[in-house]
């Protein structure tokens, strides 16, 4: 109901109430005739004036639940500059400013809310975007070399390379989808399988299957120290240390070494994961996790990564309760840092 019509309607209750026990008393006072006249002549002064005290005072108590249902209006509109308490509502009755207080706090979470979905609109949009840009490199790559394979007079060394470059760029456009599945698993659901997780077989078993990919880049991975089991996924977490390994191989070069250490500090498992390449220079470390980012574009190319390695990374470490950090070594050289909290020790 609209706040004047409320007033209105509280007024002539009152009003009604009071000519209504008035004519009561003319039933009830039958001794005298003119007593009885009398107070039906000041019965309906007296109710007009009841009607218009009323009418008064209800506006004085439903000022502000008036003026909060028309903020309530504005909120509902999609101004989110609305502020319930104010020092009109401060001095208006206990439960008014208490009604006030519970507004602004469903007015905060709106606000919340709205800024969540415009963030979320605004990083889908960026995400396809980007997903566009990733695709369209090698599939011009594609068409172009399965354009030039359809003349009959290239050499067949030429048409030898044209095909291993569709096959390469197929492969690119393979692992860039099977990294967004992940992604999506893991960002989506945040689905994790939770077992006791022994950090040290975690990454003894990552070794072992990027050895054939270390010698083959002549890389020299070395293993150090021991973390307190976590509660985990064993494959999310094998993922992880997969992905810095890998990650790390890229930009060591040949002879190059990496070295995992594991570690316990301040109820967490560590996993630290460090290189003696040459770092990834003055960016921010942040942006290193984020979707298709490449220090080194140009050598991120020539390895046909993309960009999502990292990203797969925070999003597993995020979903475990745990954080990972990048930094430059002084020495030269990146380290990347992971820390999960740790499970008390069995027994």
């Amino acid at each position: 109901m609209h706040y004047r019509a409320l007033r209105i309607l509280l007024a002539t209750i009152s009003a009604l109430s009071t000519l209504v026990f008035s004519l009561l008393l003319v039933l009830i006072i039958v001794i005298d005739p003119r007593v009885t006249y009398w107070l039906l002549m000041l019965a309906v002064p007296f109710s007009l004036f009841t009607f218009f005290i009323a009418l008064w005072l209800s506006g004085l108590l439903l000022l502000p639940l008036g003026e909060l249902a028309e903020k309530t209006r504005r909120l509902a509109a999609g101004d989110l500059s609305v502020q319930f308490t104010d020092a009109a509502t401060r001095s208006a009755p206990p439960a008014v400013l208490k009604l006030s207080e519970s507004l602004d706090k469903v007015g905060l979470r709106v606000r919340s809310s709205m800024a969540e979905v415009a963030a979320e609109g605004k990083r889908q949009g960026q995400f396809v975007s980007d997903v566009s840009h990733e695709i369209r490199t090698p599939l011009t790559a594609i068409r172009g070399a399965a354009e030039t394979l359809l003349d009959e007079d290239i050499p067949y060394r030429d048409r030898q390379r044209f095909c291993e470059t569709i096959i390469h760029e197929s492969e690119r456009l393979t692992r860039l989808a099977n990294d967004l599945l992940t992604l999506q698993r893991i960002e989506g659901d945040g689905e994790v399988r939770l077992k006791r997780v022994d950090l040290h077989g975690i990454v003894e078993y990552a070794a072992a299957m990027l050895e054939p990919l270390l010698e083959e880049r002549e890389v020299v991975l070395t293993i150090s120290g021991e973390a307190p089991d976590v509660l985990g996924d064993p494959d999310r977490l094998q993922q992880v240390v997969q992905n810095l390994i890998e990650n790390a191989s890229h930009f060591v070069g040949e002879g190059g070494c990496i070295h995992v250490e594991l570690s316990g500090l301040r109820e967490h498992s560590v996993i630290t994961v460090s290189d003696d390449g040459p770092g990834f220079g003055d960016i921010d470390p942040a942006r290193l996790f984020d979707r298709f980012y490449r220090g080194d574009f140009s050598r991120a190319r020539t390895y046909g990564g993309a960009g999502l390695g990292l990203t797969i990374v925070k999003a597993i470490v995020t979903a475990h309760e745990g954080t990972v950090e990048a930094v430059n070594l002084p020495t030269g050289g990146a380290c990347f840092i992971v820390a999960i909290p740790s499970l008390p020790p069995r027994g």
